[in-house]
């Protein structure tokens, strides 16, 4: 089968520079929180087309989700990230520009999708490829590093936002800062891209394009020959087997539910909430807890940190611990964070005014929904930001891999959009109530029905997720098709 080469590549370097594209994932999704706070004010828009450029990299996300399967399918995971690096790359240089020529939305819209079919393509490929070249030991491990990639993204670019803020004035950062903070991105973009040349493709993509030899060059280079040789078996009986059935579709018998499981756990990691506190966190901020402008940006660190530090937790309990009880450990914390945030929202009597004139609560109100937050952000980073990644990337077989994890990223994107676009027109609407006649929920809506999103993914995951720690790959299937632990 030929000489495998025994220059050896150290899996954690191929695991770090594969997870950038979980930076960038974090960077620029998190970019619009800064951004939209200022640009919003310049193009002075309403809530409803606030939501739509915000949504509009999901619509992005969403396409780059679901043609992803069939591009990494064709070309691999590899050369699947290289382009999504280049688009990254355009949509940071692009999205800046409506600040410098003819004041036009639609030309940042065309951006933020741009941006978006990146994201898309990098949520799928990025933990995909990982969880094809990690041991089954270690690859629980290896995939939240790439939760963790997208996490510090979030903190890197709160804390470029507000270096960059920090030297403007407010008026400065409405009539060009914004702009800056969206230029920032061409800087890991760039590193992204020159870094990927240095990392082998697929073992498992190369199998199943019938470069064996190949195949078993990286697996050897990756895991040494022993390991390699196992590897190399297990992957080639695991493709002969599905070689002799039909070919393999998503709506087979045994197939059909893992696919439903998936999808549904996906886009339910997008009804905590999560993306409405990190995209609108400044308003949030600014808007009910009453904090001044000088505080927002600021603030934001703080969530990006308790976001990084929770994070760490999960990487290391996945592969001790296991998946099901940090998801339902982190359900049952995020439920006590809205709950907190929501109720002292419904209860308060609004006796202050922000700077733009809008009802706030008190201090020390403030003060326990800002706890609340963190609790929640805190709770979701050690259970369904990564632990979410880790079960998509690992459960899904080989023969409908990159079909199933497009389907499903693509539903998590889909609804990632429709939160992110009503979330700012439920808002606006009860801050405009509250200044009519005292509201009805005080804006403690929107938290109270992330609360039973929240109830019903506990309930899910007791039912519906088995157990997957230290299981390779190729033993996925028959585990959800139990549908127990």
């Amino acid at each position: 089968m030929g000489q495998a080469s025994t220059k050896r590549i150290n899996i954690y370097f191929i695991t770090i520079v594969i997870t950038l594209g979980g930076l960038l994932f974090g960077f620029d999704t998190g970019v619009i929180n800064g951004t939209q706070f200022y640009f919003s004010k310049y193009f002075e828009l309403t809530g409803w087309l606030k939501g739509f450029i915000v949504s509009s990299a999901l619509l992005g996300a969403l396409l780059g989700a679901a043609s992803a399967g069939m591009i990494s399918k064709s070309i691999g995971r590899k050369n699947s990230l290289i382009i999504s690096a280049v688009l990254f790359g355009i949509s940071a240089w692009g999205s800046g520009l409506p600040a410098i020529l003819p004041e036009s939305i639609t030309l940042m819209v065309f951006f933020r999708i741009i941006g978006g079919i990146a994201i898309g393509m990098a949520s799928m490929n990025a933990p995909t490829y990982i969880a094809e070249i990690a041991p089954a030991d270690k690859r629980g491990k290896l995939i939240t590093y790439y939760q963790m990639a997208v996490v510090i993204g979030f903190f890197v670019v709160f804390l470029t936002t507000y270096v960059i803020g920090s030297e403007l004035t407010e008026q400065n950062n409405i009539d060009f800062g914004w702009r800056y903070m969206f230029w920032s991105e061409l800087i890991p973009a760039t590193l992204f891209l020159l870094l990927l040349f240095t990392v082998p493709k697929s073992p498992r993509w190369l199998m199943i394009k019938g470069r064996e030899n190949e195949a078993l060059n990286v697996l050897t280079r990756i895991h040494g020959q022993e390991m390699a040789d196992i590897e190399f078996k297990d992957i080639k009986d695991s493709l002969q087997q599905e070689g002799k059935q039909k070919k393999a579709s998503i709506f087979q018998k045994s197939l059909f539910p893992i696919v439903v499981i998936g999808t549904v756990l996906s886009i339910l990691q997008q009804f905590t909430g999560i993306n409405a506190v990190l995209y609108y966190g400044a308003d949030i901020f600014e808007q009910a807890l009453g904090f001044g402008n000088e505080d927002v940006l600021l603030q934001q660190i703080l969530l990006a940190t308790v976001n990084l530090l929770f994070t760490f937790i999960a990487m290391y309990t996945v592969d001790k611990l296991g998946r099901k009880p940090l998801l339902i450990i982190g359900g049952v914390g995020m439920l006590a964070g809205f709950l907190l945030m929501g109720f002292t929202l419904y209860l308060s009597d609004y006796s202050g005014v922000n700077s733009a004139g809008l009802p706030t609560i008190s201090s020390t109100e403030g003060i326990i929904c800002l706890i609340g937050i963190l609790m929640f952000i805190g709770s979701f980073a050690m259970s369904m930001g990564p632990i979410v990644w880790v079960l998509l990337a690992e459960m899904f077989p080989n023969s409908i891999r990159s079909t199933a994890m497009a389907i499903a990223v693509a539903a998590q994107w889909l609804a990632n959009y429709f939160v992110s676009q009503s979330f700012p027109i439920i808002v606006e609407s009860d801050s405009n109530r509250l200044i009519a006649d005292g509201g009805v929920w005080n804006q403690s809506l929107p938290y109270f029905i992330f609360s039973a999103f929240i109830l019903f993914i506990i309930f899910f995951t007791w039912k519906w997720i088995p157990e997957t720690k230290g299981k390779t790959l190729e033993e996925m299937e028959a585990l959800f098709n139990k549908g127990k632990s």
